[in-house]
């Protein structure tokens, strides 16, 4: 029987929002502060999928300048309704993520997945992660968790109903706190369901860390009162820190059309201690250690469930844990061509994979026609902006792989040239990245270096003057990684490459690194996003002084 590869959707895709179209699936995730805003996986077979659509793709769709590390897209909700002909996306644009949660909730509209979606439409902003649900009636319910800021509250308050009228395009009616939740606390992603005459509410719950949990309960009437599952949770690894799918929660249901039914969940692959995956064959000394860091961040992936003769949904796995591999529906199958690893520019707009930060790609700063067959991006802010940075970059999603770019840079000569820049990055968010870079140094000559920042501390284990290269001639600059460290290497041929100073440690490039430096401080910082590599270019004086690469190369190697 074929089975179902978990993670489905490898790398950064967390808060996965799963919808059935006839014979067609597809799946929208979470993007935070990248842009274009939210990605769409499409399937047929629930076994291979492929990245087809990123809807909120303008500015007027999505303002995101400025805005924190892991603001931004959360939890989108992809539906669709047969009577409208339309398919719904519901999210959340998070402008600030401390105490009071500035959280807007938007919904915008597309009668094909990978059309024109319209003008977004404000919906509310009492908390996040908002959904829509088209009832057999005709109505439209939005629900949504509130936020409590209040000192010795809850601080997820439980999850709002309201009525969406979509002639007015706005919610009326009165609000309605329907469930608060169970003693597992965190309550959020609320989905919404019908079948058999009862209301499921699915959501999230114990934080989207190491207790992260699927709960359900349901109503014969949409406003309540909810009875809780009698087996709750019905999805988690929790209980065990052997499994190799961790955290898994946040999910959402589907039913196949031949009668078949999954959840879509977010987990995440924890690499062991020593940097060695969890994996029983390959790492038996290590399988009871601790589990590491998620240095794919967090990733989508499907369980098998089915409906009890209780009408209550039940996983099939009888400990309630997520697996590597289930059962497909039996679907007839369909593969998708294989996708390029190497990206020549010679096309006329950017790859769907290449993603930029907080802003879009403008002719202002990233052009495919200035020179033929080359990218080129005109250096403006430094990576630890959160406004016009020049920066092209793709999730990584293996975790052995390598990056090449071939980079055509020749900084201007003046005393100030050592603050343009332009090179190869694998960047976690602009507090934790790692840059290989061509610059030039006081006495004129160009050089390639490395600079390591995990804020608050920058290091540049060649020293400032990094390795002397020729003046003129592009250059060829590699990151290798494997697992928990990344080499830096560079080529003046393209064939014999020279480390670029020692390997890293890659690990940093991960929300579990970021979150253990603020609990040592007994603080909590935000960090939803994954590790993606790319090309970028800075000009610290203003004159934006351009850089020209020829091509992008990304090679899973695991």
């Amino acid at each position: 029987m074929t089975k179902i590869i978990n993670p489905i959707l490898k790398g950064f895709n967390p808060d996965p929002s799963i919808v059935r179209v006839k014979d067609d699936y597809y799946i929208a995730t979470s993007t935070f502060e990248w842009f274009p805003g939210v990605q769409i996986h499409h399937s047929k077979d629930l076994v291979h999928w492929k990245l087809v659509a990123k809807p909120l793709n303008r500015v007027s769709m999505l303002d995101m300048d400025g805005i924190p590390c892991s603001g931004g897209i959360w939890a989108p909700c992809l539906t669709y309704c047969e009577a409208d002909g339309l398919f719904y996306l519901i999210f959340t644009n998070v402008k600030s993520s401390a105490i009071y949660k500035d959280t807007h909730n938007y919904l915008t509209t597309c009668a094909t997945i990978d059309g024109e979606w319209s003008k977004p439409v404000y919906m509310n902003s009492s908390g996040f992660d908002p959904s829509i649900f088209h009832d057999d009636d005709g109505k439209k319910w939005f629900v949504n968790m509130i936020w409590d800021h209040r000192q010795d509250r809850n601080m997820f308050g439980g999850i709002l109903l309201q009525e969406y009228d979509p002639k007015a395009e706005k919610l009326v009616g009165p609000i309605k706190n329907i469930w608060p939740g169970t003693e597992l606390g965190g309550t959020e992603a609320p989905h919404l369901y019908k079948r058999n005459g009862y209301y499921y509410l699915m959501v999230a719950e114990g934080g989207t860390e190491w207790n992260h949990a699927v709960s359900l309960a349901r109503s014969k009437n949409i406003e309540g009162p909810y009875e809780t599952h009698p087996n709750n949770p019905i999805l988690t690894a929790a209980n065990n820190q052997k499994l190799p799918l961790q955290r898994a929660g946040h999910a959402s249901w589907v039913e196949t059309q031949n009668g078949k039914h999954y959840l879509a969940f977010l987990c995440g692959r924890p690499l062991g201690e020593l940097g060695r995956p969890l994996d029983k064959e390959k790492n038996p000394d290590v399988v009871e250690s601790k589990r590491g860091r998620c240095t794919l961040g967090r990733e989508t992936a499907l369980q098998e469930f089915y409906w009890g003769d209780d009408d209550w949904l039940h996983n099939k796995n009888e400990n309630k844990w997520p697996d590597l591999e289930v059962n497909a529906p039996g679907l007839p199958e369909h593969p998708f061509e294989p996708e390029p690893t190497k990206d020549d520019f010679d096309a006329k707009k950017l790859n769907i994979h290449l993603n930029t930060l907080r802003i879009p790609a403008s002719e202002e700063w990233c052009s495919l026609t200035e020179r033929d067959g080359y990218v080129r991006l005109k250096g403006r802010s430094p990576l630890t902006s959160t406004f016009d940075q020049s920066l092209l970059a793709r999730r990584v999603q293996s975790f052995v792989f390598e990056a090449t770019a071939k980079v055509d840079f020749v900084p201007d000569i003046s005393p100030d040239a050592y603050q343009q820049m332009a090179g190869l990055v694998c960047i976690y968010n602009i507090k934790h990245w790692m840059y290989s870079y061509i610059s030039r140094i006081d006495d004129g000559k160009r050089m390639v270096n490395v600079v390591w920042y995990n804020a608050p501390v920058k290091q540049e284990p060649l020293g400032a003057d990094g390795i002397v290269i020729p003046d003129e001639g592009e250059i060829f600059l590699r990151a290798q990684v494997n697992y928990d460290t990344c080499q830096f290497a560079y080529s003046l041929d393209g064939s014999t490459f020279k480390n670029l100073g020692p390997a890293l440690d890659y690990s940093i490039l991960s929300d579990d690194y970021i979150r253990e430096q603020f609990y040592d401080r007994q603080l909590y910082s935000d960090a939803f996003t994954g590790s993606f590599v790319g090309i970028s270019c800075q000009d610290l004086t203003g004159r934006k002084k351009h850089a020209d690469f020829d091509f992008f190369e990304y090679v899973e190697r695991e």
